[in-house]
C-alpha cells in the first residue's frame, strides 16, 4: 500500500476511535492521541495501547499480555487481524467491555 494511502487510513481511524472513546466516563478510561498512539488507561493504572506501525502497514494493538496486528482491507475499510471475524474495533469493544464490566460501543 502506498506509505501516504495508509497514513491517511491509519490516521483516520485512529482519530474516530479516539472521538468514540471520548464518550467513556473519563473516571473509567481515559483517552490521549499524540502521535499516532492512541493512549487508553484505566483508573486501576492498566493500558490499552492502540498505534499505527507505517513500517509494517499495520495498526497494532496491545492489552493485557496480548497484541493484535491489524491491516487495512480496503474494500470496506475495516482493520483486519488474521482471519476476517477478528477486526480491530471490535476486538477493542470486546477488550474495553470485558475490563470494564459493560458493554461499550464504538
Amino acid at each position: 500500500m502506498d506509505p501516504d494511502l495508509y497514513d491517511k487510513i491509519a490516521d483516520a481511524e485512529l482519530h474516530s476511535l479516539e472521538k468514540s472513546l471520548a464518550e467513556i466516563d473519563p473516571d473509567e478510561l481515559d483517552v490521549e492521541l499524540s502521535q499516532g498512539v492512541l493512549t487508553l488507561e484505566f483508573s486501576d493504572g492498566e493500558k490499552v495501547i492502540v498505534n499505527s506501525h507505517r513500517a509494517a502497514g499495520e495498526i497494532w494493538m496491545a492489552a493485557f499480555r496480548t497484541a493484535w496486528h491489524f491491516g487495512p482491507r480496503q474494500e470496506d475499510g475495516k482493520w483486519l487481524w488474521r482471519t476476517p471475524d477478528a477486526e480491530l474495533r471490535s476486538t477493542l469493544r470486546e477488550v474495553l467491555s470485558k475490563k470494564l464490566g459493560h458493554s461499550i460501543s464504538l
